[in-house]
């Protein structure tokens, strides 16, 4: 079997691997550079808690192959699972957290609550006026910059072709499966699977499969080095879009969430950072950690993230073209699932069928 993937995202990158591993001739295409897009925009985060609860065997699959990622790739991706830290600044958010608790227990997730003392006693300076918390301690974060370069060059060692700077002008069915024409040639493949992330909606939609798909670009920032004191990634419970921030190892606290997202045009597909919306957003910063006050920003950015009306991902089988897979369009929440998204397409396309339940994911959600 051979396959096209089309996208070198982490999604893509992943899929590429593990389909290599499988021994399957793959040939990745990427419309720039391995990881340029939507990966690099992250924010690094590796959460569970608050994902739909569809996600979580994915999630689960997904954080196994985190754990073992260094030993994979050959190379440190820079996770560390600190564990994941939410704080809760009022009633309604504290019930929501109990309830999505309760439900998430019988998919795996565990969540500790901590009381106001013990969320003084153990993150000292994080949340002053918080509730509650909840901390899920095998959660953590990696380094987007890392991770699909790392993906692309252990999927190439494992026999994968890896085509870069190749933006896609026509895709064509034939009897033998798929052509698909590039700046750097035409590809040919048996199988093909959609990982183009914000452009996977025009891909889909050559093949009669339209998704309600947006584009909008996260508003991120960075600090200067500081003393490391913040151990988990940080974030809050709330129906709002709510801050979220880490500290690297280096000592650079990286923040985002809090203000909207920015539109994105399809070209030239990244959305710059508006600085007008910082004062708010650190605002929002400080009430998770108020000694942040007097610390330099030096830098924002943004990047290109595909968002799917209902939430949910796009993944599996074409509903219309047999060969053709679906893996897109993650909400601005995929970092976390990228390994496993990988490693499931990889089993769906090699056996036909997948132990981690995708039906949600379904692209035929959307056929009516």
């Amino acid at each position: 079997m051979d396959a096209i993937v089309l996208g070198g995202g982490l999604m893509g990158t992943a899929s590429a691997f593990f389909l290599a591993r499988r021994g399957i001739r793959v040939t990745l295409i990427e419309r720039g550079r391995i990881g340029a897009g939507a990966t690099v925009a992250s924010f690094g985060n590796i959460r569970r808690s608050g994902r739909h609860l569809a996600q979580l065997p994915l999630a689960a699959r997904s954080l196994a192959i985190w754990n073992q990622a260094e030993t994979l790739l050959g190379r440190d991706v820079e996770f560390r699972p600190t564990g994941h830290l939410r704080l809760i600044f009022d009633i309604d958010s504290l019930n929501d957290m109990r309830a999505y608790a309760e439900a998430a227990r019988a998919q795996g997730l565990s969540l500790e609550e901590l009381a106001p003392a013990e969320l003084r006693t153990r993150f000292p300076g994080l949340g002053p006026d918080a509730i509650a918390a909840s901390f899920s301690p095998r959660d953590g974060s990696a380094n987007p910059r890392l991770i699909s370069p790392a993906f692309a060059d252990a999927a190439a060692r494992a026999g994968a072709s890896v085509v870069e700077e190749a933006p896609v002008s026509d895709i064509r069915t034939t009897n033998a499966g798929f052509e698909v024409d590039t700046a750097k040639g035409t590809f040919r493949a048996a199988t093909l699977l959609n990982c183009a992330g914000a452009w996977g909606r025009a891909v889909a939609a050559r093949f009669g499969e339209d998704v309600p798909l947006e584009t909008w670009g996260p508003q991120m920032a960075v600090t200067e080095p500081l003393p490391h004191r913040i151990a988990p990634v940080v974030g809050v419970w709330s129906r709002a879009h709510g801050p979220y921030l880490r500290q690297v190892e280096r000592g650079n606290v990286v923040f985002g969430g809090a203000v909207d997202r920015v539109r994105v045009d399809a070209e030239p597909g990244f959305a710059s950072p508006d600085p007008a919306r910082l004062p708010a957003q650190v605002a929002a910063v400080l009430k998770l950690v108020p000694a942040l006050a007097n610390v330099a920003v030096i830098r924002q950015w943004s990047g290109c993230e595909g968002y799917v009306a209902d939430a949910l991902p796009v993944m599996g089988a074409s509903g219309t073209t047999p060969g053709l897979f679906h893996a897109f369009g993650f909400c601005g929440h995929g970092f976390q699932l990228g390994p496993g998204v990988g490693a499931a397409m990889a089993e769906l396309i090699a056996t036909g069928q997948c132990e981690t339940p995708l039906e949600d994911f379904a692209i035929t959600r959307f056929a009516a």
